[in-house]
C-alpha cells in the first residue's frame, strides 16, 4: 500500500484561447480588496496574551495579561516593564513616549476591552484593574489622549471582570462577568455615563437555560447602531431580560424611552447551542459578529446583520473560534484560527489560518493569508484588530493582538502588524512544453501561491527574447492552484523552441522559470488529437514520471477548467495506447486514488471516458464526482459526504454507472470486465438520459437526466460508494487507469466508437 504524499496542492486548468502578444491590464499588487500586505512589520512585542488593542491619532493602546514588552527579533532596544497596558507608535511599531502602567491590588491585572471615542480624544480601557498610572480607578478607565493622562470617569461597584465596551455619544456600554454596576443589579451588560461613570437606568439582564451550575452568561461584544437607537449584545447567554436569545440579542439604547428593552432577540436555533458570539462591529448599516463554539455542528464562521431590518444578510460557516472582525475598505477582516471552509466551497479541514479576508457583500474569501499559530494561553492565536494611522506618512497598519508566539514562521509575540506596501516577489513558476497536436506547442505551468494576491499576471518568453509571446492573469488560492495552457499556434514543423514564464503582480516580478522546450511537429490523427477534438475539457494521460501534479492536455478554450493532484499512485505503468510511450497510472485498491482541486457544480451535462485494466475481486469507483478533497496541509484522505456520477466495478468486475436523482439511478453491464486486459469505458447524461459504453459499444443506457446538485471535483480511482447498489468489498479500485477525460457534451456513439478505434488496443487487447 502506498500512503498519500505529505502535501499536494492540486492543480486546475484555467486554459487560454491561442494567442501572441495578448494586451491584458497588470494584476494589482495585493489582492482585490485588499488593503494590506501579508507580511508583518517590525513590531514591538508583549511577554504574555494581548486581549484588545485600540487606535487614536497615530497610537495603538494594547490591553492584555503581561508585564513586559521587548523590541522585535533582531530589533534595537531594552526590555522595558509595561504592566497590562502598553502604547505604540502605529507607524514604526516602537513604544510611544505615552506609557500608563497598571495594576491590581493583591493580584494580576488584566485589561480585556479598549474602545476609542469618536473624537479620537479618550480611550476607554476595562478589564480588571484598581489603578492606572498611579491614579485609583477600578475595572473601566478613562484615557486622555492628548496629555497622557486619566480622565475623571470612574465607575464604582463594577463587581467583576469587564469584557467588553462600546461608546456611542455621551454613554459608555459595559459586558463583562458582572452581576452588579454601583450597587444595583446589572447581569452582564450595563451603561453608565461616559464623561463621569454614573450608571445609567439601562438594563439588559443576561441569563442562561438548563446550564451546568459552572456555565456563566458573560457578556463578550458590544456594538451600536449608526443612528445610536440599538445596542448589540454579544456573548455566553441564552436570554435577555428573560427572553430567549442566545449567543446574540438587540436591545433599546440609552436615548430611547425603553432603555435596554428587547428589540429583536435570536432564539436557540438561529446561533448553535454551543457557540457564543465573541466579537462585534458595526460599519454602514450592518452589523457584522463572529463566534467559538465547542463540539460537533456548532457554528464558529462570521455574520452579517441588517442594522435597518435586523434580518441576517449571510453567514460564513468556516469553523476554527472567530475571535474578532473589522471592515477596513469593504473588506471583512477577521481573526480566528479556520481550519476548515469547505462548507464555504473552499479550503477543506486542516491547517489553521488565523487571519482571512472576505467579501462584506456575499463572504467570499479573498487570498490574504497571513500565517501565525496557536500561542500561549487558551492556544486560540489572534484575538483583536484594529486599523490605525501613522502620524508622519499617513498610512494605515492593520494591527492584531492575541496569543500567537510566531507571525509567518518567526518569532513574534502577541502584537504584530501589516502595511500597505507590497514588496516581496511572487514565487517563481515551472514549466513545460509538448507537441501533441500538429502545427501547435502547448506551454503548461501551474499558478503559483502569492499569499496577498490572488489575481497575478503571467508572461511566456519563446527562445530568449525579451518580449512576451504572451501575457494573460490567472487566479489561485493558497489551496487550488490552477494550471495555465499557453498554446503556441505560430510555429513551424521540425523547428525546436524554448519557453520561459515569469509572473507578475503589478509591482513585483518573480525570476524566469527554467526553459521547457519541444520541437513542433506533423502528427497522425491518434487517440489524442482525437479526444481534443472532440471538446475535452479535461484530459489526463497520466505521463509525469513524479510530483503531484497531472497535467491537463485538452487545450480547451474555455477558463476554470480542472487538473489534477496524485495521491500515493504508482507512475511509470504501460499504457493502454498502442504504439503510443504515453505511461498509466496505478492504483492499490486501498488509499490510492487522483483528484482534481476546485470545487465546482457537479456538472448537468457530461461524459467521462478512461481505460482500465484490472483482475481485482474486490471493485472499487474508477471515476466519480464527489464533495471530498484531501486535506491541503497533509494530503490526508477525505472522501466524499456526496457523490454520484460515477462508475464503479462490483466484485463481478460489471461496471455500474450511478447518479443519484431521487434515488439511484442506474445503468449496469451485462458482462464483467475483471479480465486483466485493457478496456474502454464512456459514460454520459444529458437531456436524453444516460448511455454507459465498453469498448466502443453501448451495454446499457436509460432515460435519467437529472443528478443532485452539489458543488465537488472529480476522483478518479476511488471515493465512497456507501448506499449504492452492488457496493463492492473496496470502494477503492485496484488496476490501472489510462487517458481519463471529461467533456461538458454527450459523446455520441460514433464518436465513442471512433475513441476506441484509435486507442489501438482492439477488443480489450
Amino acid at each position: 500500500m502506498r500512503k498519500p504524499a505529505a502535501i499536494f496542492a492540486a492543480a486546475a486548468v484555467i486554459v487560454t484561447a491561442i494567442s501572441a502578444g495578448l494586451s491584458v491590464q497588470p494584476a494589482a499588487a495585493l489582492s482585490p480588496g485588499v488593503a494590506f500586505n501579508a507580511e508583518n512589520l517590525p513590531t514591538w512585542q508583549a511577554n504574555g496574551v494581548v486581549w484588545s488593542i485600540g487606535q487614536s491619532r497615530g497610537k495603538v493602546f494594547a490591553g492584555g495579561t503581561f508585564t513586559q514588552i521587548r523590541p522585535p527579533s533582531g530589533g534595537t532596544g531594552a526590555v522595558q516593564n509595561r504592566s497590562a497596558l502598553a502604547i505604540f507608535d502605529a507607524e514604526t511599531g516602537n513604544p510611544d513616549s505615552c506609557q500608563l502602567n497598571v495594576t491590581l491590588s493583591g493580584g494580576t491585572p488584566t485589561v480585556r476591552s479598549v474602545v476609542t471615542s469618536a473624537d479620537g480624544a479618550t480611550v476607554y480601557i476595562g478589564g480588571n484593574f484598581s489603578n492606572v498610572g498611579g491614579v485609583g480607578v477600578s475595572r473601566v478607565a478613562a484615557l486622555d489622549v492628548g496629555s497622557c493622562k486619566v480622565k475623571p470617569l470612574r465607575v464604582s461597584g463594577v463587581s467583576s471582570m469587564v469584557y467588553a465596551m462600546a461608546v456611542s455619544g455621551n454613554t459608555l456600554y459595559l459586558g463583562g462577568a458582572f452581576n452588579s454596576v454601583g450597587g444595583q443589579v446589572r447581569r452582564q451588560f450595563a451603561a453608565v455615563n461616559a464623561t463621569t461613570g454614573a450608571l445609567l437606568p439601562f438594563v439588559a439582564n443576561a441569563g442562561l437555560v438548563n446550564r451546568p451550575t459552572t456555565a456563566t452568561a458573560d457578556g463578550r461584544a458590544l456594538a451600536v447602531s449608526p443612528d445610536g437607537t440599538k445596542v448589540a449584545l454579544g456573548g455566553e447567554f441564552d436570554t435577555i431580560n428573560g427572553q430567549d436569545s442566545h449567543s446574540i440579542a438587540v436591545v433599546s439604547a440609552t436615548n430611547t424611552s425603553a432603555t435596554g428593552a428587547n428589540v429583536r432577540n435570536y432564539p436557540a436555533g438561529f446561533i448553535h447551542r454551543d457557540s457564543i458570539t465573541k466579537t462585534l462591529h458595526t460599519n454602514g448599516n450592518t452589523l457584522y459578529g463572529g463566534n467559538e463554539g465547542t463540539g460537533a455542528g456548532v457554528f464558529d464562521g462570521r455574520f452579517a446583520i441588517d442594522w435597518g431590518t435586523l434580518n441576517q444578510k449571510w453567514r460564513d460557516t468556516c469553523l476554527g473560534a472567530t475571535q474578532a472582525v473589522l471592515v477596513y475598505k469593504d473588506t471583512l477582516y477577521a481573526a480566528s484560527h479556520a481550519h476548515d471552509c469547505s462548507s464555504m466551497n473552499a479550503f477543506q479541514n486542516g491547517s489553521r489560518n488565523y487571519f482571512t479576508a472576505q467579501s462584506t457583500t456575499n463572504a467570499a474569501l479573498y487570498q490574504w493569508f497571513p500565517r501565525a499559530n496557536d500561542g500561549i494561553g487558551e492556544g486560540l492565536g489572534p484575538r483583536a484588530l484594529t486599523v490605525a494611522t501613522g502620524r508622519t506618512t499617513g498610512k494605515n497598519y492593520l494591527w492584531s493582538a492575541g496569543e500567537f508566539t510566531q507571525i509567518n514562521g518567526a518569532a513574534q509575540q502577541s502584537l504584530t502588524r501589516f502595511g500597505p506596501d507590497d514588496t516581496k516577489n511572487p514565487p517563481t513558476p515551472a514549466a513545460s512544453a509538448e507537441a501533441l497536436t500538429s502545427g501547435a506547442i502547448q506551454v503548461r505551468f501551474r499558478t503559483v501561491v502569492d499569499p496577498d494576491d490572488s489575481d497575478l499576471t503571467y508572461s511566456v518568453f519563446r527562445n530568449g527574447s525579451a518580449t512576451p509571446i504572451w501575457t494573460s492573469k490567472a487566479k489561485s488560492m493558497w489551496w487550488t492552484r490552477p494550471q495555465v495552457t499557453f498554446v503556441d499556434a505560430t510555429v513551424n514543423a521540425g523547428t525546436s523552441y524554448s519557453y520561459r514564464v515569469r509572473v507578475s503582480d503589478g509591482r513585483n516580478t518573480s525570476g524566469l522559470s527554467g526553459a521547457a522546450a519541444a520541437t513542433a511537429r506533423t502528427r497522425p490523427t491518434d487517440y489524442p488529437s482525437t479526444v481534443i477534438a472532440d471538446g475535452a475539457q479535461f484530459y489526463w494521460r497520466y505521463d509525469e514520471a513524479s510530483g503531484a501534479w497531472i497535467q491537463d492536455r485538452s487545450r480547451a478554450t474555455t477558463t476554470g477548467k480542472n487538473g489534477l493532484a496524485l495521491m500515493g499512485v504508482t507512475r511509470g505503468v504501460v499504457g493502454a495506447i498502442t504504439n503510443d510511450p504515453s505511461k498509466a497510472a496505478g492504483f492499490d485498491g486501498v488509499d490510492d486514488y487522483i483528484w482534481n482541486d476546485q470545487y465546482a457544480p457537479a456538472p448537468s451535462t457530461y461524459s467521462i471516458e478512461t481505460w482500465f485494466k484490472t483482475n481485482t475481486t474486490s471493485g472499487g469507483k474508477i471515476i466519480g464526482y464527489g464533495n471530498g478533497r484531501p486535506r491541503t496541509d497533509n494530503g490526508a484522505t477525505t472522501l466524499s459526504g456526496r457523490y454520484d456520477r460515477h462508475v464503479y466495478m462490483d466484485n463481478t468486475g460489471r461496471l455500474n454507472f450511478g447518479v443519484y436523482s431521487g434515488g439511484t439511478k442506474m445503468v449496469r453491464s451485462g458482462a464483467a470486465y475483471n479480465d486483466n486486459r485493457w478496456h474502454h469505458l464512456v459514460a454520459t447524461q444529458g437531456a436524453g438520459g444516460m448511455n454507459l459504453y465498453v469498448d466502443g459499444v453501448s451495454v446499457g443506457s436509460n432515460a435519467v437526466s437529472t443528478a443532485q446538485s452539489f458543488y465537488g471535483v472529480w476522483h478518479v480511482g476511488g471515493d465512497k460508494l456507501t448506499g449504492w447498489p452492488n457496493r463492492p468489498t473496496s470502494d477503492m479500485f485496484k488496476g490501472t487507469i489510462d487517458e481519463t477525460a471529461v467533456y461538458g457534451t454527450v459523446l455520441t456513439a460514433t464518436q465513442v466508437a471512433n475513441h476506441f478505434s484509435r486507442g489501438g488496443k482492439g477488443a480489450g487487447g
